[in-house]
C-alpha cells in the first residue's frame, strides 16, 4: 500500500503529477458522519462512518449526494461502514440512492445470480478461485460508471474484494508496453453456446432468448456477430486499452486483457481446453486489436502493475463499497463459505 496519491495521467501525454496528501480523518461540517482511512496515509479507499447515533443511512445520503460524487471523483472508492445495512433489502434502498438509474448486467461475462430490480450475487465462481482484477464490462459496448457493493454475510475467512487505481496500474507498465495498447487497442472474442456447452449462453450474456434483441444490441455496439449451426453465437469487438475518465480527464487502464487470455486460467483447464479446441474458439479470448497474439510476459507484466496497486481489507457484515467503475478495479479473493456480496451497477457510459 503506498502513502501518497496516485498519479494524475492525461490521456495524451501519460504525465505524471502527485496529489495532495488529504487528512487521514475529519469531520464533516454537519457533523454526522467521520471522514477516514483503514490505514495512515491511504487514500482508496475513503472510509465513511457515523459520528453520531441512531444516524439514518437512507436520509443522510440523500441530503448529500454531491458530497458522496465530489468524494468518489476524489479517491475512487468509498466505504460505508458501520451504517447499519443489514439485509438486500437495505442495500437495494441504499443502492437507489446512489446510483439511481441502475443497469443490468447485458455483455457480462462471469457466472451471477439475478435478484431482481438489477441485484445480483457478485459472482459465482468456486471459492477457491481468485477472480482477477478488472473494470466491470469494461470490453462492453456499455458500461457502468459506479459499482456498489454489499456485504450482506461476510465470510469466515478471505473473500475480500480487493481494489486497485487504474491510474496506478498504467502508470506501473514499461512505456513500450503502454504505447503498444494505446497504438493497438484490445479484440475481444466470444463464443457463446446456445443452451449446453462450456461458458455461457448467448440468451444468458444478453439477458433475453430473441436473436433480434442480440442483432439490435451488437449493431448498436459494433459488435460483429455470427449465428453458429449449432445454435451458438460468436461476437467479436476491438476496443481501447486506454481510457480518459471524463470527470477528471486522468488516463485509465480500462479493459480485460489478462483476464480474457488463457493464461489467466489454472494450468490444468487452460491445458484441457486449448487440448479440445483452438484459441480463437474458447468461451472468451483476447488479442490486440490487429489481432497479434499477447506475450505471456507481457501478461505477467500486467498482472504485477495489478498487485504493486493492490488494496484489500476483510469484508464486515453490513459494509457497503461504492467505486467509480473507471478510476478502480475490482477482484475476489479465494475465501472459506458461506460469503454473500451482492452488487448494483449503473450510470451507463459507453465508448461512442
Amino acid at each position: 500500500m503506498t502513502s501518497t496519491p496516485p498519479p494524475k495521467p492525461s490521456l495524451r501525454s501519460l504525465r505524471e503529477a502527485d496529489a495532495p496528501r488529504r487528512k487521514a480523518v475529519s469531520l464533516s461540517a454537519e457533523g454526522m458522519v467521520r471522514f477516514g482511512s483503514l490505514e495512515p496515509g491511504q487514500t482508496l479507499p475513503l472510509v465513511i462512518e457515523p459520528a453520531m447515533d441512531p444516524l439514518n443511512p437512507f436520509a443522510w445520503a440523500e441530503d448529500n449526494l454531491e458530497l458522496i460524487s465530489r468524494k468518489l471523483l476524489e479517491h475512487g472508492g468509498i466505504l460505508f461502514r458501520n451504517f447499519r445495512l443489514s439485509t438486500a433489502d437495505d442495500f437495494d434502498r441504499f443502492s437507489r440512492t446512489l446510483i439511481p438509474h441502475r443497469v443490468s448486467y447485458v455483455e457480462g461475462s462471469s457466472p451471477r445470480l439475478s435478484l431482481g430490480e438489477k441485484i445480483y450475487t457478485s459472482t459465482e465462481y468456486p471459492a477457491d478461485q481468485f477472480v482477477s482484477m478488472h473494470n466491470e464490462l469494461s470490453y462492453a459496448h456499455k458500461w457502468p460508471s459506479r459499482l456498489l457493493f454489499f456485504c450482506e454475510t461476510a465470510p469466515q475467512q478471505g473473500g475480500e474484494t480487493p481494489i486497485a487505481d487504474s491510474r496506478k496500474v498504467l502508470q506501473g507498465l514499461s512505456p513500450e508496453l503502454r504505447q503498444r495498447f494505446l497504438d493497438k487497442g484490445v479484440c475481444y472474442l466470444r463464443n457463446l453456446h446456445g443452451g449446453r456447452g462450456a461458458g455461457l449462453s448467448w440468451q444468458t450474456v444478453f439477458e433475453t432468448d430473441d436473436r433480434s434483441v442480440v442483432e439490435s444490441y451488437c449493431r448498436e455496439g459494433g459488435i460483429e456477430i455470427r449465428w453458429k449451426e449449432d445454435g451458438g453465437l460468436w461476437t467479436r469487438q476491438v476496443r481501447p486499452a486506454v481510457r480518459e475518465h471524463p470527470g477528471t480527464g486522468d488516463a485509465v487502464w480500462f479493459n480485460q486483457v489478462d483476464q480474457w487470455h488463457p493464461s489467466n486460467l489454472e494450468k490444468e483447464v487452460a491445458h484441457l481446453l486449448l487440448a479440445s479446441c483452438a484459441e480463437g474458439d474458447l468461451p472468451i479470448y483476447a488479442t490486440y486489436g490487429d489481432g497479434t497474439p499477447f506475450e505471456e510476459p507481457d501478461l505477467d507484466e500486467i498482472r504485477s502493475a495489478f498487485r504493486q496497486a493492490l488494496v484489500t481489507f476483510p469484508w464486515q457484515r453490513g459494509d457497503a463499497l461504492l467505486v467509480d467503475n473507471m478510476l478502480t478495479a475490482h477482484g475476489r479473493m479465494p475465501f472459506v463459505a458461506p460469503r454473500r456480496v451482492l452488487v448494483a451497477m449503473g450510470d451507463a457510459a459507453s465508448h461512442s
